[in-house]
């Protein structure tokens, strides 16, 4: 057990759950589940994919049986285009296998896509049986593994089979990063601006303090460095935490998590799941709600140069691909988000700040687009 690690509390009323952030905690992983009342004996289900099993696997797995957890491990592949009800299906039929009781636990070895099918998993699994979040993604770790919701895409969208359901304990050990590909850390940037640009502005001076450091920008976690990297997982960790625990089911603050998914999920519908990370179609979802907002009079210009400086040194994608926006605007409609036939957008107002809109013309988004694209390109 590491000396010191930081506890950031999702305060829900009815199940409150830690989020733990320390270098060396996936080693701790079956000690702490002890702390949360998991006994010795309990069956234990750990969902990864090759990768992440290749790298960790043996270690969680050790950390398990030291405390004397009946483990067994199936892999998946992850990727958005495994993400798909025929996964779950396996993880359910691995579930039976292994005899999984309603107090056994599932735990979530993985990034986003296999956090998101085995929370998924575990919540339909008996009606609902525990899950731990072990995320090994920067992107998992300040965004999907927290918060409780679960899901698999569906041809017509992104993540519109899915239900809520809070993990028992997310486990972040910033140290499982150094296996990353530098792609996957940048795509989890993404979603770090996101938090800085809709409520957190001290952040935000943080990401471009650090731009002003090094030449490397905010592309890797070489360049951000250990202290400031764990900064960046514990503000965000925060922030996803309070908007979580101020509205658990999406019944309107969460909606602000939203910003950049809107026009990201089309990004990624369209173009194939696979094609684009999800941090980088965020990436490009927050620059074209950006342009929307600048066109609107909600935000100025200079602060969508801000954000678009950040995206930049981050080493994220920004030209917005060749995709028919005719496409965009009725995939617009497939989102889970319309209510009553509208779009609803996540808008920044200024940096730490952002509105949701249904009033944003079709002619608006065709003119963002065209802008995101404009700008951009060589």
């Amino acid at each position: 057990m590491p000396q010191e690690y930081r506890t950031i509390t999702v305060s829900l009323a009815a199940d409150p759950y830690p989020v733990l952030i320390a270098e060396g905690l996936l080693g701790s992983l079956g000690s702490l589940l002890l702390e949360r009342g998991f006994r010795s004996g309990t069956r234990v289900l750990v969902v990864t994919n090759p990768e992440v099993e290749g790298f960790h696997g043996a270690r969680a797995l050790a950390s398990l049986a030291a405390a004397d957890f009946d483990v067994r491990t199936l892999v998946v592949q992850a990727g958005e285009e495994h993400k798909t009800p025929a996964t779950v299906a396996a993880i359910h039929d691995a579930a039976f296998a292994h005899r999984l009781e309603r107090g056994s636990l599932i735990v979530a070895l993985g990034g986003g896509v296999v956090g998101d099918m085995a929370g998924f998993a575990a919540a339909t699994w008996l009606r609902g049986i525990a899950v731990a979040q072990v995320p090994t993604t920067l992107l998992a770790m300040v965004d999907a593994a927290i918060g409780g919701k679960t899901g698999v895409n569906h041809p017509g969208g992104k993540n519109l089979i899915g239900a809520f359901h809070q993990p028992k304990l997310v486990l972040i050990d910033p140290l499982v990063l150094a296996t990353l590909p530098e792609r996957e850390f940048r795509a989890g940037m993404a979603e770090v601006i996101k938090y800085a640009v809709i409520g957190d502005g001290v952040l935000f001076q943080d990401l471009e303090a650090a731009v002003g450091r090094t030449p490397q920008g905010l592309s890797s976690r070489q360049a951000l460095g250990p202290v400031l990297l764990q900064r960046l997982l514990e503000r965000s960790a925060a922030a996803k935490a309070r908007v979580v625990a101020a509205d658990e089911r999406e019944g309107g603050l969460r909606a602000i998590l939203n910003y950049g998914h809107t026009l990201g999920h089309a990004v990624e519908n369209l173009s194939g799941y696979g094609t684009w990370l999800h941090g980088e179609a965020v990436a490009l979802g927050m620059l074209a709600a950006g342009d929307i907002a600048v066109a609107m009079g909600l935000w100025s210009q200079a602060d969508q140069d801000r954000q678009r400086r950040l995206i930049v040194a981050a080493g994220l994608p920004t030209d917005w691909p060749a995709l028919d926006p005719e496409a965009v605007l009725a995939c617009l409609q497939g989102d889970k988000k319309v209510r009553d036939g509208k779009v609803r957008f996540v808008l920044p107002t200024g940096v730490g700040s952002v509105t949701i809109r249904d009033d944003v013309a079709s002619a608006t988004i065709r003119t963002a687009l065209d802008q995101v694209a404009s700008v951009c390109s060589p």
